[in-house]
């Protein structure tokens, strides 16, 4: 036969058996539009972590005294690691509580952070409105605050831009806004700056947290390569400095570690999620298979007549398997398209799902591919069919 007829003949079947076909692809559809979604929604987790991650350097370390000691680290140790240290571009000390704060319109519980203007830089911030601590408000030790912008708006609940240049009272004592610090959205450094109160570290220090606070250092690596190095690097050092002073017991942490692990846990709810989907489609696939047996079934003298007529047995498999493919292929190509009416739905139910180009291949490719696995042992039983035996079969 040629592949024309071998085409004629499977069109004229999927037409006789249109809705018996249609039936059969329902599992492909809907395999295929899982496959779409689970990539998607996968995507859309791994762009979350990303933007959750995307302010922090993946070299930053977090340095505190160890839980149950009495050591506390102090600004000399930042300035002995910035000073020493190979492996560090830069490092700043951060004090942090929570408290009451205050304005002439409103107030809010929020967080009081004291830093040096070097936070600034690390963390990638950006002014929404006036400036940043400077190293002249540290020296000082000035009675000046920088604002979160969602701090900003409950304050200053009718203007944020009048924040600018007004007192906020935070433990009975007046501090003046000099800048007010756009949106971020997630913890940076483990500070939430959105609806943080920010002071020059000696200022909270001073005023405000003096002794009750537990100050960490923020420190970041030369490069990812060197975060190592310098977890080794930082631990020398303090042991050197305080081994003549009693010891200092701290703990590091590697923001990479974090980063990492959130990676990790959405590669696997994405792989989780696709194998949800391959099962879905292997349904699917053993619903084709089993269409496929009724089909042989029914055209058993049909597949006699041809084979009379000079059919090669090849011909008889061709048959049977490009109706296998065709069927899984249409089913692929539905489930994309239905994948399309189901995003709105997503967002309906708030679920990020980002649809991508791999999605559809993917989904197609398992679509096929499963026909493919689940038509041939069919097809090949067809295709073994004695001539003789089929003419018989009633």
């Amino acid at each position: 036969m040629r592949l024309s007829e071998i085409f004629r003949a499977l069109f004229i079947n999927i037409i006789a058996n249109r809705f018996r076909v249609v039936l059969t692809m329902l599992g492909i559809i809907v395999g295929a539009a899982t496959i779409i979604m689970v990539v998607g929604i996968g995507k859309a987790s791994e762009k979350a972590v990303e933007d959750q991650f995307a302010m922090l350097n993946v070299g930053t370390l977090y340095i505190q005294s160890a839980s149950g000691t009495k050591f506390i680290l102090s600004k000399d140790d930042v300035d002995m690691l910035n000073e020493q240290s190979q492996y560090l571009q830069q490092s700043t000390i951060v004090l942090t509580s929570r408290t009451e704060i205050s304005s002439n319109y409103a107030s809010s519980n929020g967080s009081i952070s004291g830093v040096t203007s070097a936070f600034d830089e690390m963390s990638n911030l950006t002014m929404y409105a006036g400036s940043f601590i400077e190293d002249s408000n540290e020296l000082r030790r000035e009675r000046v605050a920088v604002i979160g912008y969602d701090l900003a708006e409950i304050l200053f609940p009718d203007n944020v831009d009048s924040a600018l240049g007004q007192d906020v009272t935070i433990s009975g004592r007046r501090y003046n806004i000099i800048g007010i610090v756009n949106r971020v959205g997630d913890a940076i450094q483990g500070i939430a700056i959105d609806e943080s109160v920010v002071l020059p570290y000696s200022t909270a220090e001073s005023y405000v947290l003096g002794s009750s606070g537990k100050p960490k250092i923020i420190a970041v690596a030369n490069d990812i390569d060197s975060v190592e190095l310098a977890l080794f690097e930082i631990n020398e050092l303090f042991r050197v400095e305080y081994q003549n002073k009693g010891g200092a017991s701290i703990m590091i942490k590697d923001a990479g570690s974090k980063l990492v692990a959130a990676q990790d846990s959405a590669h696997t709810m994405s792989v989780l999620l696709i194998s949800v989907a391959v099962i879905v489609l292997i349904v699917g696939g053993i619903g084709i298979m089993n269409v496929l047996f009724v089909s042989v079934k029914e055209r058993t003298k049909e597949i006699g007549i041809l084979k009379a007529l000079g059919a090669r047995r090849q011909d008889i498999l061709l048959q049977f398997l490009f109706e296998s493919i065709l069927i899984s292929f249409l089913g692929g190509v539905v489930g994309i398209v239905f994948s399309f009416a189901m995003l709105p739905l997503m967002d309906y139910l708030k679920v990020d799902v980002i649809p991508t180009m791999e999605g559809y291949l993917l989904a197609l490719v398992f679509s096929v591919v499963t026909g493919t696995f689940f038509g041939y042992y069919p097809a090949t039983r067809a295709a073994s069919l004695k001539p003789i035996d089929a003419l018989r079969y009633e």
